[in-house]
Order: structure tokens, then sequence, then C-alpha cells
């Protein structure tokens, strides 16, 4: 296997990576995404740490997608592919910071516990803070896997299209998911719907089917021959 062929079998693999620890996480939340009622309740911690833990999986998958593939796409535009480079890294940054802010929920449920059953003034003032906590992984939730991603999106399948790395379908599937996406997040901050709503999952379909269909053309045919493709020759 040329050296070609295993970027694109590591690259293919970090994006599927991508997808079931984004999915995991979002589900191992579920409860500590409740914040007030949460820090107030029995709590789940085990299930926060595990969902903590597919976050720091996904960040390292979202960086690992940029450096594998900067060798093979910087032979096409070196600018464009450091920009995708530092846009994942930017993404796998606010992903952990609404992790760190979660865990800190968990912390604050525990100092809960100990103030006389939750009664007084500083329990109130824990769960406050539990509220706020949730409010700013929203906010990363929102920024990282929904703006950021869909600006990294339209850098990368910009250059896929461009080199013609991959089947057209797949760059342009990208160049859609990216611009949705975008869109979608936009509508999000300005309250028109809900980010986990029907509407705000069907913006996110298109993303997911391309990083999908990226990583199973990836794993199982590699980058596109082409004789515009000197980027494989000199990669490989």
């Amino acid at each position: 296997m040329d050296s070609a062929r295993k970027i694109a079998v590591v690259a293919g693999a970090f994006f599927l990576l991508t997808e079931v620890s984004a999915i995991a996480g979002l589900a191992l939340y579920g409860p500590v995404l409740e914040g007030g009622d949460y820090v107030a309740g029995s709590g789940a911690d085990t299930r926060v740490f595990l969902g903590a833990l597919c976050e720091l999986v996904l960040a390292t998958a979202v960086i690992g997608t940029g450096v594998t593939l900067f060798p093979v796409v910087k032979k096409r535009n070196e600018g464009a592919a450091l920009g995708y480079v530092c846009a994942r890294l930017l993404e796998a940054a606010v992903i952990l910071v609404g992790a760190v802010s979660l865990l800190s929920v968990v912390t604050l449920r525990r100092s809960f516990a100990d103030t006389s059953h939750g009664a007084g003034g500083d329990a109130a003032s824990l769960v406050t803070a539990g509220d706020a906590l949730v409010a700013i992984h929203e906010w990363t939730f929102l920024l990282g896997p929904n703006f950021i991603l869909g600006a990294n999106t339209l850098v990368l399948a910009g250059l896929m299209y461009r080199s013609d790395l991959v089947p057209r379908y797949i760059a342009v599937l990208g160049l859609v998911g990216g611009s949705l996406i975008c869109v979608s997040a936009t509508a999000v901050m300005f309250g028109l719907y809900e980010q986990v709503s029907v509407a705000g999952s069907l913006a996110a379909l298109p993303v997911f089917a391309w990083e999908v269909s990226l990583a199973f053309r990836l794993i199982t045919k590699g980058f596109k021959p082409s004789p515009a493709n000197s980027i494989l020759g000199e990669a490989a």
C-alpha cells in the first residue's frame, strides 16, 4: 500500500470516528443537559464522564482528519490546506470547552450534595451556575460542530472538487452540506428554531452524509486517480 493510499485509509477512519464519537457523546450527555435539575438530582456522573471521553476522542479524530489530509491537499492549495488544519484545531478546542463545562456541572452536583441536602442560598447558587454551564455547552455545540464545521467542510470540499481527488458528487455534497449547516446555525442563533430539533437535524443530514460518504470512499477506494492528480504521485 503506497503512502497516498495509507493517508486515504487513515483519514477515512478518522472521519468515521468523528461521527460515532459525536453521536455517542450527545446521547450520553442527555441527563446533564438538564442543568440545574441535574445539579439538584441524584445524577448520572458515569454517563457524563463517558460522554466527555467520547468528546475527547471526537476532538482527537477531528484534528486527525486535518493533519492526515494535509500532505495530499497542500499540493493543490497549501494556504487552503493549512486553513483547513487550523479550522479543525479550532473546532476541536471549542468541543473540549463544551466538554469541560459539562464536567463542571458534575462538580457542582457533588458540591450541592454536600450542602445540607441542597438547602440554602449556596445550593441555589450552584443550581444557577449549573444552568449557566449548560448554556456554555449549548453555544460551543452551535459554534464548533456547526459554524466551524460548516466552514472547514466548505474548504475541504472545495479542495476535493478542484483537485478531483474524489468523485464530484461527493465534493458537491460537501459544498451543499457545509453551506446548509452554516445557514442553519445562523437560524438557530437568531432563535428561528432549536438546534436539537427536526429542522436542525434535517439541516445537518447533508454534512453527515458528506463525511460518511467521503470516509467510505477513502477507506475502500482511496483518492481518485486522474491525469490532473499529480498530487497523488507527489504524496506517495
